[in-house]
């Protein structure tokens, strides 16, 4: 194949705002357009098989009574807010809401449990904690042992601590006023898990999402084409599921497919199926459990695949194998952590993929492997992966974090110099490829 690569990558140069707001980028200006507005923002399905469509429009107006009912409650520019809930259009409406009175989204999933959650809450003094019944009766636990936790919105459960949330919208107006919000303003706080340690905070602005979208974009073979339909079982409290789902499709205007429920590989063939999703996120885990259970699933379904990414640990020839014959597409990995998301990875339309390779960095990112005193490795040598604050062009790389949340020690631990180290260690190859050093290394330390 023709390699674009070496033109791409050289002649990409970021555009940051100096306003932007998220919630105004993914919803709102949709919605502020009638035609747009009826566009399909989100295909819900429940465990139980009930299906539900929002529009744009409807994302929206929910996400405004939300951002009114918070402010109502005190909630105010900066404040933390946890958003506890699985992949529903609500919990999207929610971080919609945050980003819109321009306060700190902190997503935490359900399965973290009382003990875990109770971690997190208290590290980030979270006022507000928006819920829903998977992960209601932890959180009220765990309300018990955060003394700054005062008020919890609550979906799809009843208990007398919490403010239902359906009662709570319907008490507000349908149309919510963004404040100017400047690009680099805190927008999110994701936890990140390392063994043995406690959980750290990274502090993510709005422009993160601007950072994000070259290794979106390139990993989805060119996303968005005209009847782009996006899905990915990845929880949206993960970073994977926020930043490298959820967030940059509705940034685009496009429809994302949202379910409740375990994971099942029929399932997941039945949703590819039925929604004609044309461009998936599924970890290397799925991908496996899906090939074991159907071998040949395009003997019985009518798949519409042109895009996979995959994230979490390097697929092996196998996996990378059936997904070409049986899917119909070549998996692109994709290299990033919650501090810095979409670093490296594959865009098989573009560049070749080598099988087991991380693949090269996305345009606008400008990656290295360091060796110990943080000088660049020669090819073949391992190293530690590392993000420069400044892209090739000596532009500041919107995607980098801005911090640990009130750790100033481990933020200035995880820099040398104007490099940041992610702490999976690579070699680089002769053609710019990364390849890990340690086999089957995660590539997103987000639990």
């Amino acid at each position: 194949m023709n390699d674009q690569y070496p033109e791409l990558y050289p002649s990409y140069h970021w555009f940051v705002p100096s306003q932007f707001n998220i919630a105004q980028a993914c919803v709102h200006r949709w919605a502020e357009n009638p035609h747009e507005g009826r566009r399909i923002a989100i295909y819900f399905e429940d465990e139980a098989g009930q299906r539900e469509v929002w529009t744009y429009a409807r994302l929206a107006e929910n996400a405004s009574q939300l951002a009114n009912g918070l402010t109502r409650m005190g909630v105010a520019r900066g404040d933390r807010v946890a958003v506890v809930m699985a992949q529903r259009p609500e919990a999207a409406a929610a971080y919609m809401a945050i980003f819109s009175v321009g306060a700190i989204a902190t997503p935490m999933p359900a399965q973290l449990g009382v003990d875990g959650l109770s971690k997190r809450l208290r590290d980030a003094e979270a006022r507000v904690a928006i819920v829903d019944g998977a992960g209601g009766p932890d959180l009220i636990q765990a309300q018990m042992r955060c003394p700054a936790l005062t008020q919890i919105i609550g979906l799809g459960f009843q208990h007398d601590n919490i403010i239902p949330w359906r009662t709570l919208l319907a008490r507000q107006p349908a149309s919510f006023k963004i404040s100017p919000t400047q690009s680099s303003a805190p927008a999110l706080l994701l936890y990140t898990s390392e063994a043995g340690q406690n959980p750290k905070g990274a502090l993510l602005s709005h422009s993160a999402l601007i950072g994000n979208l070259p290794g979106f974009v390139a990993s989805q073979n060119w996303f968005p084409q005209k009847s782009d339909q996006f899905w990915s079982p990845v929880e949206w409290t993960r970073t994977d599921g926020l930043m490298g789902a959820l967030l940059p499709t509705l940034y685009f205007g496009h429809s994302i497919v949202a379910t409740l429920g375990r994971f099942s590989a029929i399932r997941a063939f039945e949703l590819l199926e039925r929604y004609r999703v044309t461009n998936a996120v599924l970890p290397p885990a799925t991908i496996k459990a899906m090939m074991n259970e159907v071998t040949n699933p395009r003997d019985q379904y009518q798949l519409a695949l042109r895009a996979v990414a995959s994230t979490g640990e390097t697929l092996d020839q196998a996996a990378t194998n059936w997904c070409i014959n049986a899917l119909g597409v070549t998996p692109n990995e994709v290299f990033g952590q919650a501090e810095m998301h979409s670093l490296i990875g594959n865009s098989a339309q573009k560049w070749p993929v080598k099988v087991g390779s991380m693949g090269r960095p996305y345009p606008g990112h400008r990656v290295a492997v360091l060796d110990a005193q943080g000088k660049r490795c020669a090819a073949g040598q391992t190293g530690e992966i590392a993000l420069n604050r400044y892209d090739m062009h000596g532009h500041l790389d919107p995607v980098l974090f801005l911090g640990y949340w009130r750790n100033d020690l481990a933020t200035r631990a995880k820099f040398v110099d104007d490099w940041c180290l992610s702490g999976d260690r690579a070699t680089v190859d002769k053609d710019g490829y990364f390849w890990h050093a340690n086999t089957g290394a995660t590539t997103n330390t987000n639990p």
